[in-house]
């Protein structure tokens, strides 16, 4: 019996050591070591334990040994033809389970630029028997070959049918939980972008369940802001849990992993509060440097812009020491910027209503360097950003000058609702000619625009009630085209808005204030586009007139017959929120000034009621005293000139 131990003893040793040649001597020792044991014990041990207790070592030894690359491997790395891959096949290389998935992987790639030619590769002979001998040891592919080749699959067309893709994707099912997180993204990737089969999304349904129930095991930023951009937008609580885990480990982020994070938040306009502050505290406190792409790219998720005309962006973020820090940072790269990146980064800026005027001087500068290089698409994206924030350059004349050089031949060749823009944008700055007036408001062009019923067309029209008002308040020489009456008539959603706490206390204090309901009008709708919040007439003493009583001009369907009596004042109220200025500023934005000076173009006082006033008014009495010192002061004002 001893015998017989002793020799099925020397026959295991004798294989693991021609399977395992290359062992260390620690390995040898081992071994050695685990016969001297197997040969001392008692000799009623199972003998079917021996194989596996021998092997372990050497399995061991196995799996700490490097992988090292054979020739097959760089001629499947260095291949630039398919038929270089498939003469592989018919060679004298013997082709394991891995490189086969290698080959597979590489024409994938190689075909990307051809696709044409995945028809004649699935039909190949070669091809198929490379599909067999995967399939036959599908099993043993490694785990990172293994995510990589399903996407592959996918890509070369494979049929949904093929048993060989099915095996790939019925092993993907059953290694899920030994696979990587990495891995898990990087198929749930391939199956949402290439490949809409329902087999393939069900497995998709898989990929997500598990990446959801194993978000906790992310560790680097790396590899957290790869599976929010590559697959976050495919799930909701899967894109929940990974901002959870960017909030923890957003403190090791680097510039770059925070720029892909705000352009991920804005791509798919997901406003995270609590993320984005993050974001903005490290932004600001960390002394790293940002690069010009990361500024740019920084300024552009933050504001965010669907089109140039957007009244805010996406995540409308407002961070004032990172705007602050974006202004500083690119003014110093101004030499550096393409006329590209100043509109981009002029667009931006207006969207976050954030103006600094050293930058914006330099953005107007940079034109007038490049005057003849610039193009019209560029010119228009300064010149709306400019009138965004009511900016007027230094150079005023030089720069407004080139601007109707370049609208005076291509304007009427633009798309018409940017042409529209720009004539707005010209007279919000007190720059439009009375040939552009023209252009915009010929009757053959604005009827495009009449009744039309998408959101985009409304805004457009709005913009042309604002031109027609430039034109008949601001241009005494006009002598027209101008909006026919029943256009400038105002609309049923001219007042359909909500309504916002400031404007719910104005109209109830002035409607304490005002006692009648005749003595004014609130919510007063005019011809030129803009909105009253009340109008109120006043005779010479001081003291409210009934003001529908009277003609009222601004009305495109006045109400009154009667002529005002002499020195009598038509005063308008007009509330100014939190978003009509700019970002910590007391200016408002260039389409609120416009309105404010056709207003008092049109012949009215105005009673400015800014939020930053109201809110300091705890009483009903403070409120109505407010209001009648802001009248008092408007009429002194009036008197005083």
């Amino acid at each position: 019996m001893a015998a017989h131990l002793v020799k099925r003893c020397t026959c295991l040793l004798r294989e693991a050591a021609r399977q395992a040649p290359a062992m260390a001597p620690v390995g040898r020792l081992r071994l050695a070591w685990v016969a001297h044991k197997t040969l001392t014990s008692s000799a009623t041990s199972p003998i079917s334990h021996l194989p596996g207790s021998l092997m372990e070592p050497v399995e061991k030894e196995r799996a700490s040994t490097p992988y090292v690359e054979k020739q097959v491997d760089h001629l499947i790395k260095k291949a630039t033809r398919p038929e270089e891959l498939l003469e592989l096949l018919g060679g004298s290389h013997d082709l394991d389970s891995n490189q086969a998935a290698m080959v597979l992987i590489r024409l994938s790639h190689l075909l990307s630029e051809k696709p044409e030619d995945k028809g004649l590769l699935i039909q190949d002979a070669h091809f198929h028997q490379l599909l067999c001998l995967l399939n036959s040891q599908i099993a043993s592919v490694w785990h990172g070959t293994l995510s990589k080749l399903l996407g592959s699959l996918y890509a070369l067309g494979i049929p949904k049918a093929s048993k060989e893709l099915q095996s790939v994707e019925q092993e993907v099912r059953w290694r899920m939980r030994k696979l990587k997180y990495k891995h898990l993204a990087f198929l749930a990737e391939s199956c949402a972008t290439l490949s809409q089969e329902q087999h393939s999304q069900e497995l998709l349904a898989e990929l997500l369940m598990h990446l959801e129930r194993r978000w906790t095991e992310i560790e680097d930023s790396h590899t957290l802001v790869t599976v929010m951009m590559k697959v976050g937008h495919l799930s909701e609580p899967l894109m929940n849990r990974l901002e959870d885990k960017c909030l923890e480990l957003v403190e090791h982020f680097g510039p770059n992993e925070l720029r892909k994070v705000l352009v991920m938040l804005a791509a798919q306009s997901r406003r995270s509060v609590p993320l984005l502050r993050a974001i903005s505290y490290h932004l600001v406190q960390k002394p790293f440097s940002l690069t010009k792409d990361v500024l740019l790219d920084v300024a552009y998720a933050y504001a965010k812009p669907c089109d140039l005309l957007c009244p805010e962006g996406k995540l409308s973020f407002h961070q004032t020491q990172v705007s602050q820090r974006l202004a500083t940072d690119l003014l110093s790269l101004m030499p550096s910027l393409t006329s590209g990146e100043v509109a981009h980064c002029a667009k931006s800026f207006a969207l976050l209503k954030w103006l600094s005027l050293p930058l914006f001087e330099a953005f107007a500068q940079h034109v007038l360097n490049r005057a003849q290089d610039i193009t019209l698409p560029h010119l228009c994206s300064v010149l709306l950003a400019f009138a965004r924030l009511n900016f007027h350059p230094d150079q005023e004349d030089q720069f407004f000058s080139l601007v109707h050089e370049k609208l005076g031949s291509e304007l009427p060749g633009l798309e018409p609702a940017l042409q529209v823009d720009l004539v707005w944008a010209l007279c919000v700055l007190q720059q439009a000619r009375e040939a552009e007036l023209q252009a915009v408001l010929h009757p053959e062009f604005h009827i495009q625009f009449l009744g039309g019923k998408s959101q985009k067309d409304q805004n457009t029209f709005q913009k042309l009630l604002h031109i027609n008002a430039t034109a008949l308040l601001e241009y005494p020489e006009y002598s027209g085209p101008l909006l026919p009456a029943s256009a400038v008539a105002p609309g049923p959603s001219a007042l359909d808005r909500k309504v916002t706490p400031l404007q719910k206390e104005l109209q109830e204090t002035l409607k304490g204030l005002l006692g009648s309901a005749d003595k004014g009008s609130l919510e007063v709708a005019t011809q030129y586009g803009w909105v009253l919040d009340a109008e109120v007439l006043l005779d010479s003493d001081g003291e409210f007139l009934p003001v529908r009583d009277f003609v009222a001009p601004h009305l495109a369907q006045p109400t009154g017959s009667q002529s005002p009596p002499p020195g009598s004042k038509r005063l308008a109220f007009l509330r100014w929120e939190f978003p009509n200025f700019n970002s910590r500023s007391k200016d408002l934005l260039g389409r609120f000034v416009l309105a404010r000076r056709h207003i008092v173009a049109a012949g009215f006082l105005i009673v400015d009621v800014p939020f930053y006033e109201w809110l300091e008014l705890k009483s009903e009495w403070q409120k109505g005293a407010y209001l009648k010192d802001k009248m008092r002061k408007a009429v002194a004002e009036e008197l005083a000139k």
